[in-house]
C-alpha cells in the first residue's frame, strides 16, 4: 500500500509537468484558438498536430523506454545516456535536412503546398522535441520531477505569450494605426503563428536543457546502440500503431469527407475531442510516474500483486475523472468556442476510450519487463487495424461521431488481446470483475444524469453531485479508496 501511495505522489508531481501545461493549454489556448480561428483554420491546427504526433514517435523510436530499461541495468548509465542522446541527435538532424531538401513534395503530400512555411516550422518543432526526449528521460530517471515539471510549464508559457501577442495584441495594435508593428506582424500569416509560437516554446526548452544534456559526458557505443535498437524497434512499431490509434481519425476525416468541408469537420471534431482528451492528461502524467515505478518493482516477489492493486486503483481514479468531466459538461464546455460546441457529443466516448488506453498501459508491463516488446507492437497493430476499419467504413456514413467510437473499439480490442496473451507469458491476477463493475457503475451514473437532467441548472448540479458521491461511497466501502490515498505511510 505504501507503494501505491508513492506512485500516487509521483503521479501528482509529474502532473505539474503534464497536467499544468496542458491545463494552461485547455484553459487559455484552446478557448482562444476556438474564438479567433474559424472551423477551417482550427482544422489546420488539428490536422498538422496529428501529423506531428506520428513524426515524433518515429523520431524518438522508443528510446525513452529503452533508456529506462538499459540505464544501470544492462549497461553503465552514462554510456546508455550518451548512446541514446547521440543517436537521437543524428536522426533529428537527418530529418531536418531531408525535409528542407524535399520541402515541395512533402508539403504537397500533406496538402499544404500553398504553405510550405508551416511544414518547415513543423519539422523544427518535431526535431527539437525528439532530441529533448532523452534529457527529459534523464530527469525522470534521476527523480528530478520538479525540474522536469517546471521546464514543461516554461515551454507552454513561452508558447502562450508568443501566440497571444501575434493573434491578439499585434492585430489590435495594427488596428489602432501602430505602423511599426507590421515589421514583425503579418495579418495574412494568422494560423502560422500557432506553429511559430510552438517552435519558440520548444527552442526555449532546449536551451534550458543544455546544462542537463552535458551533465554527463556523452559516451557512444555502437554495440550498445545495436542492443538498444533491438529492444526499441518493436516499441517504435507499437508506438506508431498507438499514435495512429490516437490521431488517424483527424487525418482521415479531411480526406474521407473532402474539400473545405472536410477541413471544417476536422476543426469541429478536434474541438470536441480536446475536451475529451482531458482524460489523457491524467493518463500521461500517470504514465510518466508508472513506467520507472513498474521497472523498479520488476523481479520482486510481490511485483505481480503490486501491478494488480495498481490497476484497480488506477481505474477507480480514472473513473472519478471520467465522471467529473461528463457530469459537469456544462461547466467544462467553456473550454471551446460556441460554434464548436455541437461536437461535445463525443466527449463521453473519447474520455472512455482514453480510460481503456490507460488500462492497456497498466497491462503493457508484462511484455516490457519480460523483454517481449514485439508482442506490444503486434497488439497495438491490432488496435490500429480496428481504427482504420471503423473510420473508413463508418465515417462516410455517420461523420465524426464514428471517429470517436473508433477509439473505444481500438483500445477495447487492445485490452482484450493484451489480457489474453499476457495470461500465457506473465499472468497477473487483476480483479477483472470488480474493475468491470466499477466501469458499469460509472456509465450507469452518467446515463442517469442525462435522464434526470431538467431545465434548472442548479438542480442538475445537485443531482450530478449526488451521483458522483454515490461512486465515491462505493469506492470507499469496497476498496477503502480515500483511506488508502490519504492515510500517512507507516
Amino acid at each position: 500500500m505504501n507503494d501505491i501511495r508513492k506512485l500516487a505522489g509521483q503521479t501528482f508531481i509529474y502532473g505539474f509537468g503534464t497536467v499544468v501545461p496542458r491545463f494552461l493549454n485547455y484553459a487559455l489556448l484552446t478557448p482562444f484558438y476556438t474564438r479567433v480561428l474559424g472551423l477551417e483554420q482550427y482544422g489546420i491546427v488539428t490536422e498538422l498536430y496529428a501529423w506531428m504526433v506520428l513524426a515524433l514517435v518515429i523520431l524518438t523510436y522508443g528510446m525513452e523506454t529503452t533508456y529506462f530499461r538499459f540505464s544501470g541495468k544492462k549497461a553503465p548509465a552514462g554510456e546508455v545516456y550518451g548512446t541514446a542522446i547521440i543517436s537521437l541527435f543524428s536522426t533529428s538532424a537527418l530529418f531536418l535536412v531531408a525535409v528542407s531538401l524535399f520541402i515541395v513534395p512533402v508539403s504537397g503530400f500533406l496538402g499544404y503546398e500553398a504553405h510550405p512555411e508551416y511544414i518547415r516550422m513543423f519539422a523544427w518543432i518535431v526535431a527539437i522535441d525528439a532530441f529533448s526526449a532523452i534529457p527529459f528521460a534523464w530527469l525522470r530517471n534521476n527523480n528530478r520531477a520538479l525540474v522536469f515539471s517546471l521546464l514543461k510549464i516554461f515551454n507552454v508559457v513561452v508558447t502562450m505569450t508568443t501566440v497571444f501577442f501575434f493573434l491578439k495584441i499585434a492585430p489590435e495594435m495594427a488596428a489602432r494605426g501602430r505602423e511599426w508593428v507590421f515589421k514583425i506582424y503579418n495579418p495574412e500569416f494568422k494560423v502560422g503563428y500557432v506553429f511559430a509560437a510552438n517552435l519558440a516554446g520548444s527552442a526555449f526548452t532546449l536551451i534550458c536543457l543544455i546544462p542537463f544534456i552535458f551533465r554527463i559526458r556523452p559516451k557512444f557505443s555502437g554495440k550498445l546502440l545495436g542492443q538498444m535498437l533491438a529492444y526499441s524497434w518493436p516499441l517504435l512499431v507499437g508506438g506508431m500503431a498507438g499514435s495512429l490509434n490516437e490521431v488517424l481519425d483527424k487525418i482521415l476525416l479531411r480526406r474521407l469527407i473532402g474539400g473545405e468541408e472536410g477541413l471544417a469537420t476536422v476543426g469541429l471534431y478536434g474541438a470536441g475531442y480536446k475536451v475529451g482528451v482531458l482524460m489523457s492528461l491524467f493518463i500521461q502524467m500517470y504514465r510518466f510516474a508508472a513506467e520507472p515505478f513498474f521497472f523498479e518493482k520488476a523481479g520482486r516477489n510481490e511485483a505481480k500483486e503490486t501491478y494488480a492493486v495498481t490497476m484497480k486503483y488506477f481505474v477507480i481514479t480514472a473513473l472519478i475523472l471520467f465522471l467529473l468531466i461528463n457530469l459537469y459538461i456544462e461547466a467544462v464546455q467553456i473550454i471551446i468556442g460556441p460554434i464548436f460546441r455541437e461536437s461535445l457529443v463525443v466527449v463521453p466516448i473519447v474520455s472512455m476510450g482514453y480510460l481503456l488506453f490507460g488500462i492497456f498501459i497498466n497491462q503493457s508491463i508484462w511484455y516490457k519487463v519480460d523483454d517481449k516488446t514485439i508482442y506490444g507492437a503486434w497488439i497495438t497493430f491490432v488496435g490500429a487495424a480496428v481504427t482504420v476499419a471503423v473510420n473508413v467504413i463508418f465515417v462516410p456514413v455517420y461523420g465524426y461521431i464514428a471517429a470517436a467510437w473508433a477509439h473505444i473499439a481500438c483500445y477495447l480490442s487492445m485490452v482484450a488481446v493484451s489480457w489474453l496473451v499476457g495470461r500465457r507469458f506473465y499472468p497477473i491476477k487483476y480483479e477483472t470483475m470488480k474493475i468491470f463493475l466499477y466501469m458499469m457503475l460509472a456509465v450507469a451514473l452518467l446515463v442517469a444524469s442525462r435522464l434526470l437532467a431538467g431545465e434548472n441548472k442548479i438542480v442538475n448540479i445537485g443531482v450530478d453531485t449526488l451521483l458522483l458521491f454515490i461512486f465515491f461511497a462505493v469506492a470507499e466501502k469496497k476498496d477503502k479508496y480515500f483511506t488508502l490515498l490519504f492515510k500517512r505511510g507507516q
